[in-house]
């Protein structure tokens, strides 16, 4: 079971990981009832660079998504898919493409998550801000208000609930009326 929405936007994407996702429910490999087609160390690599985003297990394969619309894909050892409306900064090593998503027009690179060119905290901080900017893309993509970038639902303006906090009314009226300062 995917966890990613059958979406349009998505519709290539999850093509692509239903053809090569195997079922499995034993095994030293296995994510969320598939094989994992991603290394342990990638799965590990991409939540390290998106803290406290849910990583959604897709077909044996690690995506991030905002408002449901897949932003970042982690494949094999070492592969990072990512979704933007143009390519990333050349100074970023980009990993072997991967057909139909990378084809001309599919809105989707790749790049290497490791970026050994660099130092490690330039690689980390480059390869952050790129996610944050797929996420990002990906969420402009959708057409529902209704949930944020991680798909929890959004709550309307002018329907909040639970008590309002803040000071009482006096019974009086205006407690200020005529008074100023404390001990008047």
């Amino acid at each position: 079971m995917t966890l990613l929405p059958d979406l349009p936007q998505n519709a290539v994407l999850l093509d692509l990981l239903r053809e090569q996702g195997v079922p499995q429910e034993h095994g030293d490999y296995v994510y969320e009832g598939w094989e994992l087609h991603t290394h342990p160390d990638l799965v590990e690599r991409l939540e390290d660079l998106a803290p406290r985003w849910p990583v959604l297990a897709t077909f044996g394969v690690p995506v991030l998504a905002a408002k449901g619309i897949a932003a970042v894909v982690a494949q094999g050892m070492s592969t990072l898919l990512v979704r933007l409306p143009e390519a990333p900064p050349e100074l970023l090593k980009p990993a072997e493409p991967c057909p139909p998503l990378t084809d001309p027009g599919g809105g989707w690179y790749t790049v290497c998550p490791w970026q050994s060119e660099l130092r490690s905290a330039e690689s980390e901080r480059l390869l952050s801000l790129l996610v944050q900017q797929a996420l990002s893309y990906a969420a402009s993509l959708s057409e529902d208000d209704s949930i944020d970038w991680q798909g929890r639902p959004v709550q309307a303006p002018g329907k909040r609930r639970g008590k309002v906090k803040g000071r009482r009314p006096s019974k009086g009226g205006n407690s200020r009326q005529g008074r100023r300062g404390r001990g008047r």
